[in-house]
């Protein structure tokens, strides 16, 4: 009888796609090894044999969505587009990729509680938005030359706003439908917060002097 063939990769994987779960519906403080081993058919020896440890384990997870979101990024190709219709892509993109991915927002908040203290250690994660951040970088250099978009534009406070915008309402629509008395989870409650976070941010990168104010 032959013997199966290890795949590392896919069980390195497997046990990410578990932990992503664990994490997700109990924070980092909730998770079990034991519930992430069960999830994946193995035994906690193979987890540890891969990961020393749940900190360990956590900080591959967070490189792991940042990776994610970095490669949804990536295929969105923003010199195709003319300036303001690139904002606009990248804004919807960078929204939609949150609204269809909520334990995203979950993961980072929980690592936010613990001030970073497990991204600290990650030496991937401060170089996976450098492409993005020039890609943008050019959108806005495109605009700018063509007159369209104000000269003083920060890339990563005008990035920081684009996820800002987006995250939070996400994060926090459940208590601002109570605090507003307005349901915030109802249809059509998403894409009327994607549409004002464009808004307000074309808003900001507009030149007023080229519109004549």
């Amino acid at each position: 009888m032959g013997t199966r063939k290890r795949d590392p990769e896919r069980t390195i994987r497997t046990i990410i796609e578990a932990a992503r779960q664990e994490f997700a519906e109990h924070g980092y403080d909730g998770a079990r090894t034991d519930r992430i081993a069960a999830l994946t058919g193995m035994s906690k020896g193979v987890l540890y044999h891969h990961y020393n440890s749940k900190d360990d384990l956590f900080v591959a997870v967070l490189e792991d969505i940042y990776q994610e979101l970095r490669s949804q990024n990536e295929a969105l190709v923003l010199d195709v587009f003319e300036p303001e219709e690139g904002i606009r892509q990248l804004i919807a993109h960078t929204y939609n990729y949150f609204a269809t991915h909520p334990e995203f927002i979950v993961l980072v908040n929980s690592e936010n509680l613990m001030k970073a203290a497990h991204l600290e250690k990650s030496e991937s994660v401060r170089s996976m938005f450098a492409p993005l951040s020039t890609r943008l970088g050019e959108l806005i250099d495109r605009g700018q030359e063509q007159g369209i978009f104000r000269r003083d534009v920060d890339i990563v406070e005008l990035y920081i706003s684009i996820v800002g915008l987006g995250y939070f309402f996400l994060a926090n629509r459940w208590t601002l439908s109570v605090v507003f008395n307005r349901n915030l989870l109802a249809d059509g409650a998403e894409d009327l917060r994607l549409a004002h976070i464009i808004d307000v941010v074309l808003g900001y990168l507009r030149n007023v002097d080229a519109a004549g104010r």
